[in-house]
């Protein structure tokens, strides 16, 4: 054991190929993989040698691993907290962590707290016991309204297309009021602040109707963790577990929520995948919260019979077809999509299973 003796802490960009490789290499041999969307890591070297580390990703701590002759030492909580320092000074208070549900404790003498745990598989853990709480509260003060059917919305809107107005439409028709969240995280062609205003700006006739920004507590899949799990199968279900559980356990009860709805999915395997973990999650599994009814509502088609998508819309303006992309989108979208050039990098690519 070392716990007599001091490590050397250190910041390392994750764009330094050798320090990301020699990262990699200690993450592999702790039985653990790399996710590709860490910007730094925080190490721990013992004479040279690397023996913790963990990555930052934003709001989220990722690929933390500690050699076996360190672990029962004070070590890990040096880490973490050198962590929480580097965080704090990239304007990241708010953190969260995914882990296996074997390290909760360890995580736990921390300052981390669960708020989801999903069977053996992993647990979601932030470092405040009051976060989600508040978020919840604040909620409720400012946008609980009355009603018999209270009904919510999450979707991704990159970008908002005929086909997102038409879902809002037809469920806010079936309910005294209607909650849409925008997933809030950056990692779409489209930014967060532009899905918000399309959402907005395209909803705005509907008077039932409050669009939410989503919060940290709305996960989007280009974000989920994936080092400690090994099956891309597995990794997509439980992200779909913590998500829906997240938003069955607080969000929902918060604003009295009871129905969820969402577009059938006839051509993404994964987004199809998540509509049925929603009603096994929301409605079948057992849960202190109240069961919450998934409706599946028929996707709008164009004048081909083809159902409207966000994904064509991006596909054709990666073609640069923009008079094409404009008919399967609001009027309030246009204006959006002649900023096309700028959303190339990732035009073609769904990022996350909400709508």
């Amino acid at each position: 054991m070392f716990s007599a003796r001091t490590p050397e802490f250190e910041v390392i960009n994750a764009g330094n190929a050798q320090a990301r490789e020699e990262v990699a290499a200690f993450l592999a041999r702790n039985g653990l993989g790399i996710d590709d969307d860490i910007a730094q890591f925080i190490v721990a070297r013992y004479q040279r040698h690397l023996v913790a580390c963990t990555g930052i990703a934003g709001n989220t701590l990722k690929c933390i691993a500690v050699d076996a002759g360190w672990r029962g030492t004070s070590l890990i909580l040096t880490l973490i907290h050198e962590a929480e320092l580097q965080a704090a000074q990239n304007g990241e208070h708010q953190l969260f962590l995914f882990t296996c549900p074997d390290n909760v404790k360890s995580f736990r003498g921390c300052g981390f707290y669960p708020l989801v745990t999903v069977g053996k598989r992993a647990a979601l853990m932030e470092n405040t016991p009051v976060g989600i709480h508040r978020y919840c509260s604040e909620l409720r003060r400012h946008h609980l309204v009355p009603g018999n059917t209270i009904g919510a919305i999450v979707m991704n809107a990159n970008p908002f297309t005929l086909g997102h107005q038409y879902l809002i439409e037809h469920a806010a028709s079936r309910c005294d009021h209607l909650h849409v969240f925008v997933v809030q995280e950056d990692v779409s062609a489209f930014s967060f602040n532009e899905r918000f205003a399309m959402v907005r700006d395209g909803s705005r006739h509907i008077p039932n109707v409050t669009v939410h920004p989503g919060s940290a507590y709305i996960i989007s899949r280009g974000t989920f963790p994936g080092y400690f799990l090994k099956d891309k199968q597995v990794i997509d279900k439980v992200y779909a577990a913590i998500d829906l559980l997240l938003f069955r356990n607080y969000i929902a009860p918060a604003l009295n929520i009871h129905h969820r709805f969402v577009g059938t999915e006839p051509f993404c395997p994964l987004t199809a995948e998540y509509n049925r973990a929603m009603h096994r999650w929301l409605e079948d599994e057992t849960s202190a919260a109240p069961r919450i009814c998934v409706h599946e509502i028929e996707r709008k088609t164009d004048g081909f019979n083809v159902p409207v998508s966000a994904s064509a819309v991006r596909r054709l303006l990666k073609e640069n077809n923009i008079a094409a992309a404009s008919r399967m989108v609001p009027a309030t979208t246009r204006a959006f999509l002649n900023n096309g050039v700028q959303h190339q990098r990732c035009l073609s690519e769904p990022l996350t299973a909400a709508v």
